[in-house]
């Protein structure tokens, strides 16, 4: 009993040996860990948001702009460069439909919402925060909500102070992307502009986002088109082959029976 006594506090101290370097390694983790995420700066800007208003200014304002070879100016904050996100959106590398890949450092990710986490935790000092470059902030203006809730049969009801709002973010907008001063060419966008997006900005219901269109979404379309022209084009060969050779073979048969049928004449 004397012995196991003497012996008994051995015990605890091997465990604290044993545990003490795990116990030292978690906590070097964790310090590096809430270190790296306290150098991040919050950002308050939605990237969703801020990709489908780029979107919307691709499909239904972009085409325009390029027909009239139109510079957006550098203080318009539809212009790429006050696209917060623009630069880690022109590095992502869409190699397949299960495989995306980092164009800073090349990792690939299955799906493009890791990407963005990608980006968020390793790539955040790479963003410029300076100024008001959160282009999510003009979803009001450019329908956002009209867009990724298009799939969706409910509606919401419609605020006409929220409304008001929009409309006025939507034609300051207008005024200094398009300002009327510098051309033909500014004063039609402007025009457009006002009729694309702002005039939907109403409780009424009677104007609807983007009546003059936008980007034709052809592609895909007559891709299917030129697959199954392809895929037709042997088969009917092939019908026209078989009329063509049955065609033939009846002809020869009505000769043979006008021959037989003919009559030898008396000599």
């Amino acid at each position: 009993m004397g012995r196991l006594k003497e012996s008994s506090p051995v015990i605890p101290l091997l465990l604290l040996l044993l545990l003490f370097p795990l116990l030292l390694l978690s906590q070097v983790s964790g310090e590096s860990e809430s270190s790296r995420e306290g150098n991040a700066p919050e950002i308050h800007c939605s990237r969703h948001r801020s990709r489908a208003a780029w979107q919307i200014i691709q499909d239904y304002l972009t085409p325009f702009v390029e027909r009239e070879r139109y510079q957006i100016p550098n203080k318009c904050r539809l212009h790429p460069d006050n696209d917060l996100y623009r630069d880690q959106e022109q590095h992502k590398v869409h190699v397949d439909i299960y495989e995306w890949k980092c164009g800073y450092c090349r990792k690939s990710f299955n799906e493009e919402k890791f990407l963005d986490q990608h980006f968020d935790t390793r790539h955040y000092n790479l963003l410029n925060t300076t100024g008001t470059k959160c282009l999510a902030d003009l979803c009001g203006a450019l329908h956002c909500d009209f867009v990724l809730m298009s799939s969706k049969k409910g509606k919401s009801k419609c605020n006409p102070a929220a409304a008001a709002k929009n409309r006025h973010l939507c034609e300051s907008l207008a005024n200094t992307c398009f300002p009327v001063s510098q051309g033909p060419a500014a004063s039609r966008l402007h025009e457009h502009f006002l009729r694309q997006f702002c005039d939907a900005h109403t409780c009424t219901g009677k104007n609807k986002p983007f009546p003059k269109g936008g980007k034709k979404k052809s592609g895909v379309f007559y891709l299917a088109i030129s697959i199954l022209t392809l895929m037709l084009l042997p088969l009917f060969y092939l019908l026209v082959f078989l009329h063509q050779r049955e065609k033939r073979t009846g002809t020869q048969v009505l000769r043979r029976i006008v021959k037989t049928g003919k009559k030898t004449k008396p000599s």
